[in-house]
């Protein structure tokens, strides 16, 4: 038996972003420990400018949709605008992961080197119960802390990061169930690793990463036993054949219908899609600020991707069933979203119930099914994506003695320490709002435009009123920044670093262009479907 052809220029880039992660981990093995942050950030973003690069000759090409490895993956236009996608946003994670400056030796640290400091009062000796002679052990110089700190950085954090960029690349090209799940498992293993790498407050990451792997679990597990129900009614995994039996079988349908569920709910798991939130706030708020970036924007992407690959291709000819069910859990997602954001005092929380709510407005998107649809929720993803991770990287700015300043109270009056940042947050907060000028505005625009023409005008009017419900919680951080006075001990906004800056500077450059100027992005996103 001939071997499959494999179209290894249609593959290169999760090729390149496979084999560096790989290679990765052998610098983490062989390179000494003074060397390996250098080696990693530098191996990094060669691997992300790299496999971009590539996806960019390879599109410029005009490819024809075709599938490679046995079928396994389709390389469509859809998959290459999710590709670039994908890289474009793991290169601003993977900026913010490596920025040693906002905080010394880096968000990931060893926990030998992140004992926490003696309190003031133990190191002058006070007790509350009486007169305490213990005498506080010399500080340690301040280059020999900063030192220890760069030598004990956890530099594995690049290796997992490509490993999960990968498995996200791989899940959205996935022809067929049983590629999707492994590639499912290989891009949240290692966030789930990630998730608890927190230099401080460790115990409240290490425990967002036991919940999230805990429920993560869960939802695989729904995937699998999804995708074991499909198998039975449709003899195969293949989207493609799923499809052709949907359209023409006489067998019963309960199998396909309990098997879309479950699956689906695997699917909504990932992306953050109300009711199947629950992991979202506790994870966003304990997990390090760069991995919560990270995760809020390439995984949404993965899993949207994901999403319209199994509706547009398996199951369009049934979507007559299931259309309503979605459609309902999109309002509970935006209502969830929009409603429970207005009541969080932690501004990580509170962006954490905007991304659900953004999750209903893609999700609207994705039950189109038109091609109107599929490039607007495409075009949605990198705009959603670009801002989200901005966001992040000026929410690890704004710090206390004790880290970050998550709580909304610390915020107050940002605008006069800090009105350059404040500023550059309040364009963001407006981006995601969906306040015209900004790609937010853009994306709810193209995804309500086609969901109109689909004749989905409630969903849309419900959409409508969502967004600004959603809208008062960002007011109301823009207002306290501008219009409060600072508490006299109010956190400090620390100086970027020139990572963190390419990040944030990346975000903002590309939520404007976008809100200005939409149509090149537009126009590559609405070139093609999907192939099977």
């Amino acid at each position: 038996m001939a071997p499959p052809p494999i179209h290894y220029s249609a593959i290169a880039p999760v090729l390149i972003v496979l084999g560096a992660a790989c290679l990765a981990v052998l610098v983490e093995a062989f390179v000494p420990r003074r060397l390996r942050w250098s080696v990693q950030v530098g191996l990094s973003l060669c691997t992300l400018v790299a496999a971009g690069a590539w996806l960019v000759v390879y599109a410029r090409g005009e490819p024809m949709g075709l599938t490679t490895l046995a079928d396994t993956l389709a390389i469509d236009t859809p998959t290459l605008f999710l590709w670039g996608t994908l890289l474009v946003l793991g290169l601003a994670s993977i900026l913010l992961i490596a920025d040693r400056s906002v905080e010394p030796g880096g968000a990931f640290v060893a926990e030998s080197s992140a004992a926490p400091s003696p309190s003031p009062r133990a190191a002058s000796g006070g007790s509350t119960g009486g007169t305490a002679t213990s005498i506080a052990p010399a500080p340690t110089p301040a280059p020999a802390r900063a030192t220890a700190s760069v030598a004990e950085m956890r530099t594995e954090v690049f290796p997992l990061g490509l490993f999960s960029l990968g498995g996200m690349m791989v899940f959205c090209a996935a022809n067929d169930l049983l590629t999707m799940f492994i590639a499912l498992e290989a891009l949240s293993l290692p966030l789930y690793v990630m998730c608890g790498l927190a230099r401080r407050r460790r115990l409240l990451s290490q425990e967002a990463a036991v919940k999230y792997f805990l429920l993560g679990a869960f939802a695989s597990a729904f995937f699998l036993y999804g995708l074991a129900l499909l198998y039975g009614y449709a003899g195969s995994v293949e989207l493609s054949a799923i499809a052709d039996a949907t359209a023409g079988s006489l067998r019963s349908d309960t199998l396909l219908f309990a098997g879309l569920g479950l699956l689906v709910v695997g699917l909504l798991f990932k992306g953050s899609v109300g009711p199947f939130h629950m992991w979202t706030p506790d994870v966003y708020h304990g997990a390090p600020t760069a991995v919560t970036g990270f995760m809020a924007a390439c995984t949404k992407v993965a899993a949207f991707g994901a999403i319209l690959r199994v509706l547009h291709v398996a199951f369009e000819a049934s979507s007559w069933e299931w259309h309503w069910v979605l459609w309902t859990v999109a309002v509970v997602s935006m209502v969830i979203g929009a409603v429970l954001g207005l009541t969080q005092s932690d501004i990580k929380r509170m962006v954490a119930y905007s991304s659900i709510a953004h999750a209903g407005f893609l999700l609207i998107g994705a039950i189109t099914l038109t091609d109107e649809g599929l490039s607007a929720t495409l075009f949605y993803l990198l705009a959603y994506g670009v801002t989200t991770i901005a966001v992040f990287g000026v929410i690890s700015l704004v710090r206390t003695s004790e880290g970050e300043a998550t709580h909304l109270s610390a915020w107050s009056g940002l605008a006069k320490r800090s009105p350059l940042i404040a500023w550059v947050f309040t364009f963001l907060l407006l981006a995601l709002a969906g306040i015209p000028l900004t790609s937010g505005f853009m994306g709810k625009f193209v995804v309500f435009s086609a969901a109109l023409t689909a004749g989905m005008a409630p969903l849309v009017v419900i959409a409508l009123v969502a967004s600004a419900v959603a809208a008062f919680f960002y007011l109301r951080v823009i207002v306290l920044m501008h219009f409060n006075e600072p508490a006299p001990d109010g956190p400090t906004v620390s100086v970027p670093g020139a990572f963190t800056t390419a990040a944030i500077t990346l975000g903002v450059v590309v939520t404007l262009l976008l809100g200005v100027l939409p149509t090149p992005v537009l126009d590559w996103a609405s070139v093609g479907g999907f192939v099977s």
